[in-house]
């Protein structure tokens, strides 16, 4: 699970015979399973059972098995498990890297697309390469999503923008990168608005308004968010009681520490010690 909300994300591309990062993503705990982050590449999600929610920005998008989630490039996204198993084939690209032509263009896809039989068939034949590994599966997978592109490009692309609207789209989430920076180092702080604001030179009511566009919540329930999933993570390692993990991340008040875990993740901090206590017995 990612824990770094340094929302961009460099990625490094460098072999020029196989410029895809490939990876399969598995998750059966409610919550975020990869925190949010951008970077210029396209990021694919093929989801090969169960189901997940990924948010593009201000937009959460509820897919199944058998549906493609597209994250555009220098599109804030991030991935959240619903509770039960699900498993997804990621593929990461750089468009320039498989056709300047279509780079040029800036072309948006389509964020959602289900089931679709062509997409499923070069997914799925995607995902058994990359887990058998055989010799010569990287040549196979390059090929497949190279006849992926081809077909998005023919029939799920949304629109193609210019180059001044790719870099303001940019631009906004480089400030807002420092945000999330101080975040990751501040959460078990007091945070206001204000304070996030200064930080970009920003009005507090610009800032608001331009951190609720990109991330589709308000900042301070956004740190709320962040402070409830490290509590998760302390209290399920075992070594922190609910009271204690709940002042590690900043939560003065118990009894609201305790009313918005289980909103959030749908059972209470004792139950998830209780969970972690009877796993270490068996």
């Amino acid at each position: 699970m990612a824990k770094n909300l340094e929302l961009y994300e460099k990625k490094m591309l460098a072999d020029q015979e196989f410029p895809i990062q490939l990876s399969v993503d598995r998750c059966h705990s409610k919550g975020r399973y990869f925190a949010a982050h951008w970077h210029e590449q396209i990021e694919l999600h093929y989801v090969v059972r169960g189901q997940t929610v990924i948010k593009l920005e201000q937009e959460e998008l509820a897919a199944k098995e058998g549906d493609l989630i597209v994250a555009n490039s220098n599109v804030l996204h991030e991935g959240y498990c619903p509770g039960t198993d699900m498993e997804t084939m990621v593929a990461i690209f750089d468009m320039e890297d498989f056709s300047r032509e279509l780079a040029d263009k800036n072309i948006i896809f389509r964020p959602i697309i289900s089931a679709d039989p062509e997409i499923s068939r070069i997914m799925l034949h995607i995902y058994e390469e990359h887990q058998k590994k055989e010799i010569g599966y990287r040549l196979v997978c390059k090929g497949e999503l190279l006849k992926l592109v081809a077909y998005l490009v023919r029939n799920d692309a949304l629109e193609m923008l210019s180059e001044e609207d790719s870099m303001k789209r940019r631009k906004k989430l480089e400030r807002l990168n420092t945000v999330y920076q101080y975040i990751e180092g501040h959460y078990a702080d007091p945070i206001s608005n204000c304070e996030l604001a200064e930080l970009v030179h920003l009005s507090e009511g610009r800032f608001c308004h331009i951190f609720k566009e990109s991330v589709g919540v308000a900042p301070l329930q956004y740190i709320n968010e962040l402070r409830l999933n490290k509590a998760m993570h302390l209290i399920r390692k075992g070594s922190f009681t609910a009271t204690e993990a709940a002042e590690a991340v900043g939560f003065s008040d118990y009894n609201n520490f305790g009313r918005m875990f289980r909103r959030y993740f749908g059972c209470t901090p004792m139950e998830i010690k209780k969970t972690g206590a009877n796993a270490e017995n068996r």
